[in-house]
């Protein structure tokens, strides 16, 4: 009997299963590939500050990184590029590394460095699924992720500071989505009737920023216009998620001790200060925790020789729509 197999990632909102990108790609793979996984979202607990997520585990196993957990799929007959060719497999090679080198340090700025989006979005959103004192602490520490992990790829001289590789880096998103969107054209997937590890990677950083209530965002605002794109996300979500709900918030302690509360009241005052000084005390400590460069595979196509476990492919919204009798 096959091991059971569990994935660690963030919780769901704004109508996505998961809000965090790569948590976003393994679930939309597992999904494709028909892959059974139990979802063990880390809100509100200390994993917030010490786990890597996503993270598989099966029985003595544990895989993190998207790339590494859809090889480990792949090598159980969970394989959702089974039928590629091999030109097929290199353009998907090549597309997720675009996404990577184009897209991901735009987003990384728009939910983490943008000041308004970070102050009235993100940091919100992941403070108030981190556990007291984490709360705190969990969203600077992403944030200075993002931005380190920014300008170590797009700082290069004589771009050395945000501000000089902003205008850059949406550029270059702007080019990537607009790529993208023409490659996929009318078609609900990327590869014939059937979503394959491009349409989760490109799914799992999409959607996202489609779903998200930003308050200011111009990448946003020219996603919204490829209405390909946007049907893809709704396509994807309709037909594999719709049975999906997010993880309600635990209930509040109906007597929380006054003193913490008046404490917690007091610190979120002072948030900036004590972001600060928890993230110079604390930084050295987590650092292994940082992934900062994903790596692909190179056998990201590797597969089995016999066919892999996988479900029959479902009807999306379009094609539902025009079997549909007059």
């Amino acid at each position: 009997m096959a091991a059971a197999m569990e994935l660690r990632c963030w919780g769901g909102d704004w109508g996505l299963p998961s809000v965090h990108t790569e948590s976003l790609i393994v679930l939309a793979y597992a999904k494709f590939s028909g892959a059974k996984v139990t979802v063990s979202p880390i809100d509100w607990t200390w994993k917030t500050l010490t786990a890597t997520v996503p993270e598989l585990l099966c029985g003595d196993s544990a895989v993190q990184e998207p790339a590494q957990i859809l090889n480990f799929l792949r090598k159980r007959r969970f394989n959702a590029d089974y039928e590629l060719t091999a030109r097929q497999g290199a353009d998907t090679m090549a597309y997720i590394a675009l996404l990577e080198e184009k897209l991901l340090p735009a987003l990384l700025h728009t939910f983490w460095v943008d000041a308004e989006n970070y102050a009235n979005l993100t940091r919100p959103w992941f403070a108030s699924r981190s556990p007291f004192p984490l709360n705190f602490l969990v969203p600077s520490r992403h944030a200075n992720t993002a931005l380190s992990r920014i300008l170590l790829t797009k700082g290069e001289a004589p771009l050395h500071r945000i501000t000089e590789v902003e205008g850059k880096i949406y550029s270059d998103a702007k080019e990537c989505l607009n790529l993208l969107s023409y490659r996929l054209g009318t078609a609900n997937y990327f590869f014939g009737n059937s979503p394959t590890s491009l349409d989760a990677f490109v799914f799992g950083f999409v959607a996202p920023l489609y779903k998200a209530s930003l308050p200011s965002s111009p990448l946003q605002s020219h996603l919204r216009q490829l209405d390909n794109f946007t049907s893809f996300c709704d396509n994807i979500l309709a037909v594999y998620f719709s049975s999906d709900q997010p993880c309600p918030p635990p209930p509040v302690q109906e007597r929380m001790d006054a003193n913490l509360q008046k404490l917690t009241q007091l610190v979120n005052k002072e948030s900036n200060m004590i972001e600060k000084v928890l993230l110079l005390s604390f930084y050295r400590l987590f650092a292994w925790v940082h992934g900062c460069i994903w790596q692909m595979d190179d056998n990201l196509r590797s597969s089995p020789q016999h066919k892999p476990h996988r479900p029959e492919p479902k009807h999306s919204l379009a094609s539902e729509k025009s079997s549909t009798p007059a």
